[in-house]
């Protein structure tokens, strides 16, 4: 959309007046559709503010509860609601995954810590054997598929983007560590629902008529610095990884079938606002208007870098800590190096800085190919994120 101007939604405390403008700018740059941003200092909120268009065509408003796919920036969730049953002394993350899954000790993984798995460097980027139509959607299935297949590296030895598997690894641990029917009841139990975060994995239909339609900008952006100018070996981990968000395996992303499946890696459902819910109890200590999650040691744990190492999918240097990444300097990024989260394919990003005790959400249905889950912002986030600091 590339109009004049833009009717902005929302509120702002005028000491954060430059997010807004930021906001408008994003959008007469003509770079955005639909979006919203969200910013919380201390528990506080200082930013929430939504604009644009909920499709493509520009017939139905963004409003102030719509939600939108936000890719990647769903494993930061996810591991959130990892880090609450490791708080509670329920997961250890230097146990074996198989302690708490026993299936997963086939094809050597009897060892393999749950570490690895939260830091990507467990080896498990794809399943083997036959990927039969809609094995995505499949929690079962999908399971039963990565606990019998073996690392496509030895585990703890490199780190790789589990681009995809990452949800159902990290969600299976914590489907059985908690008892609960699903993944998605757990993270509605222990954080999002007492948070009142409206962000959902595995979306009810109740809910599908708030969602914003996802799509790619019309004009690619010019290829990540260092990424290959060649496409990858077809058995690689880079070429291996992304397989299972196909279409063919997990549902096209503006259809139903994708929004109620659960994927907690690349499907979860929501805004600004829960995404910086979510991080706000980070950003304070693990608590937020009377809500622990955790204790503060247990976020000092969840920031702390567990790898910092050449990626084997992204083709370039990453940070990881244990479900989260850390900022880059290197590539121009506005956050200090206290701030940890994670972003999402196109764009959409969620952090939290317990140094400033900054929370910041950002979701948009344009898919932009600048950014995203390198540790790289978006520059539409960037830009937004830069305004923060310099209001503060």
């Amino acid at each position: 959309m590339t109009a004049p101007s833009i009717e902005i939604g929302g509120t702002v405390d005028p000491a954060f007046r430059a997010v807004a403008d930021a906001f408008a700018a994003n959008f007469e740059a003509g770079t955005e559709t639909g979006a919203s941003v969200c910013v919380t200092v201390a528990g506080r909120t200082v930013v929430d503010l939504w604009a644009g268009w909920a499709d493509q065509a520009c017939t139905r408003p963004w409003e102030r509860d719509t939600l939108v796919n936000v890719w990647s920036s769903t494993k930061g969730i996810a591991a959130t609601a990892a880090h609450v049953l490791a708080g509670q002394g329920r997961l250890d993350f230097e146990a074996p995954v198989a302690r708490y899954w026993p299936e997963f000790a086939q094809a050597g993984k009897a060892n393999l810590p749950v570490k690895y798995v939260l830091s990507h460097q467990s080896g498990l980027v794809d399943i083997e054997g036959e990927k039969t139509p809609g094995i995505s959607r499949n929690w079962d299935a999908i399971c039963a598929a990565l606990a019998a297949t073996h690392p496509m590296w030895e585990p703890g030895t490199a780190n790789g983007y589990h681009a995809v598997t990452y949800g159902w690894l990290v969600g299976e641990v914590v489907r059985r560590v908690s008892g609960a029917a699903s993944f998605g009841a757990y993270l509605r139990e222990a954080v999002t629902g007492p948070l009142g975060a409206d962000f959902w994995v595995g979306l009810p239909a109740s809910e599908h008529h708030r969602v914003a339609e996802i799509h790619r900008e019309e004009t690619p952006a010019p290829a990540a610095s260092g990424a290959p100018a060649t496409p990858p070996a077809p058995d690689s981990p880079r070429a291996r990884a992304m397989v299972l968000a196909g279409p063919a395996y997990a549902g096209a992303p503006n259809s139903p079938e994708w929004r109620e499946a659960e994927m907690p890696g690349i499907n979860g459902h929501g805004n600004a606002r829960s995404l910086a819910r979510v991080y706000s109890a980070l950003a304070n200590g693990g608590e937020v208007d009377g809500v622990r999650l955790m204790s503060a040691a247990d976020v000092e744990r969840a920031a702390a870098l567990q790898v910092a190492s050449q990626d084997l999918v992204i083709a370039g240097l990453t940070r990881r800590t244990l479900g989260f990444m850390l900022p880059f300097a290197e590539l121009g990024d506005v956050r200090p190096a206290t701030a940890f989260g994670h972003g999402g394919a196109g764009g959409s990003q969620g952090f939290a800085d317990p140094a400033s005790r900054v929370a910041f959400g950002y979701a948009m249905n344009r898919m932009s190919s600048a950014g995203g889950v390198s540790g790289a912002m978006d520059p539409r986030g960037q830009r937004l994120a830069k305004a923060v600091y310099d209001s503060l």
